[in-house]
Parts: C-alpha cells; sequence; structure tokens
C-alpha cells in the first residue's frame, strides 16, 4: 500500500504538467506524441544547451555525456541514472539539456560540428532519427546487440521498422501506445456489457451504436475520434500488411465508411464541429458523455490527475481500458506507438561504456526503472504493467490492466525520408474526407496521387 501511495506521489509530480503541454498531433494532422516530453513539451522552449547539473568525477571515475530534454520535468531520467551507477561503479552520468523546443535540430548541429563530445543521445522521433541516420553520425548497434544477444522481439516487432538498409542505429525505452478508453458509467447506465480486449471492428461498431442516445439535451456518443487524421486512418495497418508510406491508401476505405456512418447516425461527434470548435479530445471525454474514445496511453496519467484533483467530476471518475478493436484475424493487442530511443553517436569518446548504458535503459531494468515512474517503458515484462496498473487511480480491473499488454505493435509514422511531405498530404485528403468536402474515393484518389507525386521527386 505505501509502495502505491508512493508511486502516485511520484506520478502526480509529472501529471500537472502533463495536463498542461497535452500530447498528440496538433491540428488534425501528425499524430506525434512527444512521449518523452509529454510532461512538458514547451516548458524548456528556447532553452540553451546546458548541462543539467555538473558531475562530480572521483579519480577513476568515467563520465558519460548523456543529450536530453526537459531534465526538470521528466521523472525517469534521475532514477534510471541512480539505478545504473549503483550497477556500474566507476562510471558517471552527466545529463546535457538541449531544450525541448528544437531538440532535433539543436542534437543535430551538435553531432554533425567538430568536438561532439556526447556518449549517448536521445532520440525524440522518427523524422530525426532518419535525418541522423541519413548524416552518417550515429553508430550501428548491431554488432553489440549480437556480441550480447540482445532480444529486439521483446520491442514487438518495433525495431524491425526502425532499421534503415539493415542496421539499426536505435533501441526503444519508452513506448507510448493506443487504447480504447471507455467510461464504465455509460453502459452501465444502458445496461450494456462493458467492451473487451478482443473486439473486431464489427462488433466495436455494434456496441458503440448500442449505447449511443441521440435524444436532444441528452445526447451519449457511442464513440468519440479526435480530429487527427491517426484516429481514424491507423486503424487500417493494424494487419501488418499496409503502411501509411506505400502511396496506396484503398485500404482505408472501410474504416472511413464505418466512421462516417456513424457520423451521419450521430454515433459520434461532427467531426467539422471539432474542427471548428477546437474540443480537445480531453474535453470530450470529461464531460461525461462519450462512451468510447481510442486514444494513447499518455492520456492515463493526465485523466488520472485530472480526477484526482477534482477538475473532471464524477461523470468520468469510473472508466476503464480495453485494447483496440482489430480487423478479423488480426492478433488482439496489436496498436500503434510513438517511441522514444537511445542511440551512440558516432563521435562518442566512450563507445563501449555507452553501449552499457543504452542496454541497460533500454532493457528489462530500465524498463522496471521507467515504469516505477507512472511512465510506460518500450518492454511491457508483467512486472511492468503490474507497477503501471497498481498506481493510484487506475482502474481496478483486470482487463484495464490486460489492455497494457501489447501484441504486434506498429508505428504511426515509419522511417521514411519524405514523411514530413506524405504526412501533408495524408492530412488534406483525411480533412476533405471527413468534413464531406470530398466523397471517400476522391479522398482516396487525392492520397493516392499526392503522395504518388511525392514518392516520385
Amino acid at each position: 500500500m505505501m509502495k502505491k501511495r508512493l508511486l502516485g506521489l511520484t506520478l502526480a509530480c509529472s501529471m500537472t504538467a502533463v495536463a498542461l503541454a497535452g500530447c498528440g498531433g496538433s491540428g488534425g494532422g501528425t499524430e506525434t506524441t512527444e512521449p518523452a516530453t509529454s510532461e512538458s513539451t514547451a516548458a524548456n522552449a528556447g532553452e540553451s544547451t546546458t548541462s543539467a547539473a555538473p558531475v562530480e568525477a572521483a579519480d577513476g571515475d568515467t563520465v558519460l555525456k548523456w543529450a536530453v530534454w526537459d531534465v526538470s520535468s521528466t521523472v525517469y531520467y534521475q532514477p534510471l541514472i541512480e539505478a545504473f551507477e549503483a550497477a556500474n561503479p566507476g562510471v558517471k552520468i552527466e545529463m546535457v539539456d538541449l531544450g525541448s523546443a528544437d531538440y532535433q535540430t539543436v542534437l543535430a548541429t551538435e553531432l554533425t560540428g567538430s568536438g561532439s563530445d556526447f556518449d549517448i543521445a536521445t532520440i525524440k522521433d522518427v523524422p530525426g532519427y532518419t535525418t541522423l541516420v541519413n548524416k552518417g553520425v550515429l553508430e550501428a548497434l548491431d554488432d553489440y546487440i549480437a556480441k550480447d544477444s540482445v532480444d529486439l522481439s521483446q520491442y514487438g516487432g518495433i525495431t524491425d521498422q526502425v532499421t534503415v538498409d539493415g542496421k539499426l542505429y536505435e533501441l526503444p525505452f519508452r513506448s507510448d501506445f493506443w487504447v480504447m478508453f471507455y467510461n464504465k458509467d455509460v453502459f452501465d447506465n444502458a445496461g450494456v456489457d462493458y467492451p473487451t480486449n478482443d473486439m473486431t471492428f464489427e462488433a466495436y461498431d455494434a456496441l458503440a451504436r448500442s449505447v449511443t442516445n441521440t435524444t436532444p439535451g441528452e445526447e451519449v456518443y457511442g464513440a468519440h475520434y479526435h480530429t487527427w487524421r491517426s484516429a481514424v486512418q491507423l486503424f487500417g495497418i493494424l494487419d501488418g500488411k499496409n503502411s501509411i508510406v506505400d502511396g496506396n491508401y484503398e485500404f482505408l476505405k472501410p474504416y472511413y465508411e464505418m466512421i462516417l456512418a456513424q457520423q451521419e447516425d450521430g454515433v459520434c461527434q461532427d467531426y467539422a464541429t471539432l474542427k471548428t470548435s477546437s474540443l480537445h479530445y480531453s474535453g470530450a471525454f470529461a464531460q461525461g458523455n462519450v462512451a468510447m474514445m481510442n486514444m494513447g496511453s499518455w492520456f492515463i496519467p493526465t485523466l488520472i490527475e485530472k480526477i484526482k484533483t477534482g477538475e473532471y467530476g464524477e461523470e468520468v471518475a469510473n472508466w476503464g481500458l480495453v485494447k483496440y478493436p482489430h480487423a478479423e484475424g488480426v492478433e488482439p493487442g496489436s496498436t500503434l506507438a510513438t517511441i522514444t530511443c537511445l542511440s551512440i553517436p558516432t563521435s562518442a569518446p566512450h563507445k563501449d561504456l555507452a553501449w552499457e548504458f543504452v542496454k541497460f535503459v533500454c532493457g528489462p531494468e530500465g524498463a522496471q526503472v521507467v515504469a516505477e515512474t507512472g511512465t510506460i517503458p518500450a518492454i511491457t515484462t508483467d512486472a511492468v504493467v503490474a507497477a503501471i496498473s497498481g498506481m493510484e487511480g487506475f482502474p481496478d480491473d483486470e482487463a484495464s490492466a490486460e489492455a497494457l499488454k501489447t501484441a504486434n505493435t506498429y508505428l504511426e509514422m515509419p522511417v521514411h525520408e519524405k514523411s514530413s511531405e506524405i504526412e501533408t498530404v495524408l492530412n488534406e485528403g483525411h480533412d476533405n474526407i471527413m468534413t464531406e468536402g470530398s466523397t471517400i474515393d476522391e479522398g482516396i484518389e487525392e492520397m493516392n496521387e499526392g503522395v504518388a507525386a511525392v514518392l516520385g521527386q
């Protein structure tokens, strides 16, 4: 019980900043959640490069310099350092905070300049990773991985998706993945069973419709979709057969058909209205009349904290989680993720020791340390799930804890040199379809043609 209280207090320190900063994509566009900065995305905007704190190294100690951001508001940095240093006497870790606003740009400048002495670099996003790999400033980790027999399967397939030309230049240590939040009271009031951890899209659609109430002034929405394209389009890649960067988007049609039909029937709120009002997904769920909402795990600490402080009322206090719905034949627990990773610069002065740090932080031991701060790591062992589901304010039903166990995990935006341009085309196509400015077929054709033009450049 004491551990649960302490964990809740630790979590609360970070959650206030989460609530202020928010996560996810902006303006109906990218689903970038910047998981490692969700505690305080804007807090250090414009911050200059400074060490978080001078490291006092005894004679014979080796100091490893770690490029990070948001030191003051990120709860897992120091526990990771303390655990690693305790297990590796004679090695000290010095964090260097590059600020969050332009972190990847500053990091690229540092690593491509002369005299860079970072031993470990935190990688914030996939486009930033691609840039650094293309610049040749990251060390390939394959030989280290083979030497120490690191089991890459523990990352749920994510490492395959960040392999570039057969080489892996980063390992993930934090992951935010999509789940289905639901309001138990809505289902109780309707006399309908709760959603489960194994729902096909057909079952999910039927369940959403079964609790919907379109009576004016008494509206209950069976589902809610935020205005990011990811809230709709990424349903289509859960089978592992399709990619958001391939240039052919016919596979999106059944998901647009389902959600536009829900919109027409009042099962979910109108996209154009949500876009015009700029209603945040957290505000929509907080109203207490949304039965189910697909959203990233970053919303868990925010929801817990806002209920605890009373900002959210009793309308949403009785909530739960289940795994993402899936197509027929797709393994339950297949989901979408954003990751935060560690790399070793090619200019690192102490590469072998840097690898020991990367291996520790990105491995099971580091995952447990991260989880005990209330943060979801890239590896979700039973111990990790127990730590997170044991937090004060987390739903106490078994299904919610089970929802934290993922199966196949796919990156929201895979590694691609033209990911930004592709993103722009897909956002425009999504907006046109959801506002019914174009038909589904017309919108998909716009995406096909637009991305083909980007890929042909």
